[in-house]
């Protein structure tokens, strides 16, 4: 495993991380805690040592066991959670340094400590980037004790901007993979003259770039992948990263001939996030502890080469581009 720095934070985190949306079960199955347990140490074990949660995921079971886990262990493990998703509806108007206040609180409950390594503001909608006493809040809950750094999870790109105008926002959250190659073309420089840490999130396009889905692939109703395709509950940018399910395969087939060999497509698209020096960490899920060890292959993989990013590149703009790239 190798290490970068994460931003104004100053932790030393690997760069293959995890991301725990689905950790103790597949999306819309009930979540196991004795499964949870397995990821997170199967992750820690092969040297992971920042996780990101959120208080919304499983209604906090994914804080508790993610903490559970963390203190066993003798390692320094990093732990980022988010807050603000409780919000319903999700609106500005819904957000008040109070009740972000409260869901911290609520956080450190869950997961029995004293203090947040990382809180995220957890997708926020755009208006609230105009509202400097959103983020003031989290200077004083800093002043508490209560929290180490701030974040943000974004979806759009010129949030990522707008969030880095706060000097307190130490890290952005961003969709960034093979069908999403916006964040590169502005953000990741002005990240870097920033020293805002980038946590890429939905590395394999909800299991699209793991090469291992066809049309006859179902999923579950309660899977976001039947239920969110064109935003019904939440941005559609984070299903499928927006691409349109059926061009998304078949632009999966022509990635497949750019990486012929035994590793699996999803190690060299987690391989390929990283071949940009300015991200920080990528954070693939996993449903299941070899997934776990699959992702974390892409760590040890060679660089991609020069033809190789190219190819990427021209595959997005002749199936991609035309239908996503503006959108975030």
């Amino acid at each position: 495993m190798q290490y970068r720095t994460l931003g104004k934070t100053g932790f030393e985190v690997s760069e293959v991380s995890l991301g725990t949306w689905q950790v103790g079960g597949r999306w819309g199955e009930p979540f196991s805690e004795r499964n949870a347990e397995r990821i997170i140490n199967e992750a820690i074990d092969a040297g992971v040592n920042f996780i990101d949660t959120a208080d919304v995921y499983s209604d906090g079971a994914s804080e508790a066991a993610v903490a559970s886990v963390v203190k066993g262990r003798s390692e320094n493990i990093y732990v980022a959670t988010k807050c603000g998703r409780q919000i319903q509806p999700h609106t500005a108007e819904g957000y008040t340094a109070q009740r972000l206040t409260g869901y911290v609180e609520d956080s450190l409950r869950n997961m029995k400590t004293d203090t947040i390594d990382l809180i995220q503001l957890h997708c926020p909608p755009t208006e609230i980037y105009a509202r400097p006493e959103i983020f003031e809040a989290f200077d004083r809950l800093k002043e508490q004790g209560k929290i180490r750094n701030l974040g943000v999870s974004v979806e759009l790109v010129d949030e990522a901007l707008m969030a880095m105008q706060y000097p307190n926002v130490t890290t952005v959250q961003i969709i960034y993979n093979m069908f999403r190659l916006k964040p590169s073309e502005v953000f990741f420089s002005k990240a870097k003259e920033n020293n805002v840490g980038i946590i890429v999130r939905v590395p394999l396009a909800s299991g699209l770039l793991t090469g291992k889905m066809s049309r006859a692939t179902t999923f579950g109703p309660d899977d976001h992948r039947s239920f969110n395709r064109n935003g019904e509950a939440f941005d559609k940018g984070e299903t499928f990263s927006g691409v349109e399910y059926g061009l998304g395969l078949e632009a999966v087939e022509q990635l497949k001939k750019l990486f012929p060999g035994q590793e699996p497509l999803a190690a060299w698209a987690i391989r390929w996030v990283l071949m940009a020096e300015e991200v920080s960490t990528v954070i693939p899920g996993a449903s299941r502890p070899e997934q776990v060890a699959s992702n974390i292959e892409a760590s040890g993989l060679p660089a991609l080469s020069a033809q190789q990013m190219q190819g990427v590149e021209q595959i997005y703009d002749k199936y991609i581009r035309p239908s996503v790239h503006a959108q975030w």
